[in-house]
């Protein structure tokens, strides 16, 4: 590699991140734990890295058929509800783990909290309504 050129790694590899998205949107109670941006920042790291250990271990332990176009080998595995519901168990003990830990005690949550909502829905009432 010579000097001018960049290394250039993505942080995520989907559809991992993707995977640990929508499964995070499904369980509000996981988002309630890390609602910080630094436990956010911790959250996805070991998430990303954990959930990807999860699911090749799926692989190897259930037969997933030959791809006949309906999904990759990771939709096939989620499909099935017990494989589902160990992802999402694994991603609210990884939560539950980040929100115990201390060094994240003073996270601030991630934008407006209650009364500053129901704040500004006053505003908006009063000046567009």
């Amino acid at each position: 590699m010579s000097d001018g050129e960049e290394l250039w790694i993505p942080l995520v590899d989907e559809p991992i991140g993707s995977i640990v998205a929508e499964l995070q949107a499904e369980s509000p109670d996981i988002d309630a734990l890390v609602s910080g941006p630094r436990r956010l920042l911790a959250f996805r790291t070991f998430a990303y890295i954990r959930v990807g250990v999860l699911l090749g271990r799926m692989l190897v332990d259930d037969d997933v058929a030959v791809q006949d176009g309906t999904g990759s080998w990771v939709e096939t595995l989620l499909r099935d509800e017990g494989n589902r519901r160990a992802v999402i168990d694994e991603l609210r003990f990884i939560a539950e783990e980040i929100a115990a830990d201390p060094l994240y005690a003073g996270d601030e949550p991630l934008g407006p909290d209650d009364e500053a909502r129901v704040r500004f829905r006053a505003f908006a009432r009063e000046r567009l309504g």
